[in-house]
């Protein structure tokens, strides 16, 4: 008889990165030994700084970074929004699209060329190869795809107001909003 390991009763947490720059996660990771304080409330069952290649189901709280910039993005989102209790937009890129929403001023097929016909070595567009997933016509703000449970602005948001916001929620609470704006 086999036996497994038990079941936590901690709350299930994730962390997802889009498209963005990735400075919310190096933001997240300035928590420093507050990670541990997060990990004595909470499981984190997935994040880009894990080795974990499936979004798992019966997630409690997860954290979305970046825009909704391609196919592979929107999927995904789509997904992660099904298996997710409370979802929070995390970040400016996630909020409001930001620098990756930039590409919506111009024309998608001028911003291919540029970028990876007269600017790159290999001369080709990406999309003829299936190099890199096919991008949307336009740069999506994570609430235009999903629900969006919370809000948390920032360029990136500090350590500080992550975990603040992060144990909040994790112990059954609702975050404050006074004090936080756009680029905070």
């Amino acid at each position: 008889m086999t036996q497994t390991a038990p079941m936590s009763n901690k709350p299930r947490f994730a962390t997802v990165w889009l498209g963005g720059c990735s400075g919310c996660h190096m933001s997240f990771l300035d928590l420093d030994e507050r990670l541990f304080d997060l990990a004595a409330i909470a499981d984190i069952c997935y994040s880009p700084v894990a080795d974990i290649k499936e979004f798992p189901a019966n997630v409690d709280l997860t954290l979305v970074e970046g825009a909704v910039a391609n196919e592979d993005h929107l999927r995904e989102l789509k997904h992660i929004r099904a298996q997710t209790r409370v979802l929070v937009a995390f970040g400016d890129c996630a909020v409001t699209g930001n620098v990756t929403a930039l590409r919506n001023l111009f024309p998608l097929e001028d911003v291919l060329q540029r970028a990876y016909v007269e600017l790159a070595s290999s001369g080709r567009s990406p999309s003829a190869d299936g190099i890199v997933p096919r991008l949307l016509d336009r740069v999506l703000r994570v609430q235009d795809v999903v629900d969006v449970d919370f809000f948390l602005p920032g360029c990136p948001p500090s350590a500080d107001s992550i975990f603040d916001f992060v144990a909040t929620v994790l112990r059954g609470g609702r975050p404050a909003r006074e004090g936080r704006r756009f680029g905070a």
